[in-house]
């Protein structure tokens, strides 16, 4: 049942690592360059102008490795739900990049995108596949019945927006991505979703092989074509075995990520303070003196603990 995942993994890692050195001058000949937030931290603007929009080699990573070893429509369809999330992130990208700020979307115009593919994918999973229940950890599965529909959206709006908060950092998301990644492919696995287990192995390749080029200092970011694209797949492949619950603990860094800027606005809202020197959180440990590298090998290393808590959960 591994093999399939193995061989998922080693294919999405060659395409992504060897695509990637063609694709990086061609965005830079394109001028795809990164805008920088002004109110993110100062010493960022050196960023600017970093080729964006490098998910298209993530994507066509695991793309190629899904239409190559997975053979159920189930499967597919978290691979096709992934990179409809990831059409969204392209045309985000698309409009930054020739207009040259950093607004893209409006926030209704992304979100409405967003919610008609979960809404396409849930629909799926209840009518086509019967499935209306979820595992909770270290306990057993709970049916939702036609609750399951907003449910499975939920899941996917949420997973897929804080892993694109998540994307702040030289190499971030996709570490966090990776580990994450690699809980469900074993984890589906085990369940007996093969196929998902096989996309999502294609997924940790896609990332490990984006993160050569994507580590400190970064020679090419993802854009919002990568993070939702991660994190739409992360929300499908959870949402495909029924292990959608399992994101709050092996996807802590993603759910804290958005608490915390949920938690600054709130409160600032009604204070005028700050309860974080910035957010998303992983801002707020820069300014408190974290390097960049620091920040990913911590916010890794806990979500490969809380992974392997995962583990035994199931």
């Amino acid at each position: 049942m591994m093999i399939s995942a193995y061989l998922s993994l080693i294919i999405s890692f060659v395409i992504t690592a060897v695509f990637m050195p063609l694709l990086i001058p061609f965005l830079r000949k394109l001028k795809f360059g990164q805008s920088i937030l002004e109110d993110g931290p100062n010493w960022h603007a050196k960023k600017q102008g970093t080729p964006t929009m490098g998910g298209i080699g993530m994507i066509l990573g695991v793309v190629c490795a899904s239409l190559i070893l997975v053979h159920s429509f189930k499967g597919l369809a978290v691979a096709a739900c992934a990179v409809l999330f990831g059409l969204v992130g392209f045309v985000d990208d698309y409009i930054k990049v020739v207009k040259k700020h950093n607004q893209g979307f409006t926030p209704i115009q992304k979100f409405s995108a967003q919610m008609a593919v979960s809404l396409a994918f849930a629909l799926y999973i209840y009518f086509v596949e019967g499935q209306s229940a979820t595992l909770i950890p270290f306990g057993s599965k709970f049916d939702l019945g036609w609750l399951y529909i907003p449910f499975a959206m939920f899941v996917l709006l949420a997973t897929s927006n804080s892993v694109n908060l998540t994307d702040g950092l030289d190499g971030l998301a996709a570490s966090v991505t990776t580990v994450a990644a690699l809980f469900f492919t074993v984890a589906c696995a085990k369940w007996g979703e093969a196929d998902v287990s096989a996309v999502m192995a294609a997924v940790v390749g896609a990332c490990v092989g984006f993160l050569i080029y994507n580590f400190y200092p970064a020679k090419v970011f993802m854009g919002d074509t990568g993070s939702l694209f991660l994190g739409g797949a992360l929300g499908a492949a959870a949402i495909a075995a029924g292990l959608e619950l399992f994101l709050i603990i092996g996807g802590f860094v993603f759910l804290f990520e958005t608490l915390s800027v949920i938690i600054q606005v709130t409160y600032f809202k009604k204070t005028g303070n700050r309860v974080f020197k910035m957010t998303p959180i992983h801002h707020h440990f820069e300014m408190c003196g974290w390097k960049e590298p620091k920040i990913v090998f911590v916010f890794s290393a806990v979500t490969l603990v809380l992974c392997v808590i995962c583990y035994f959960g199931l």
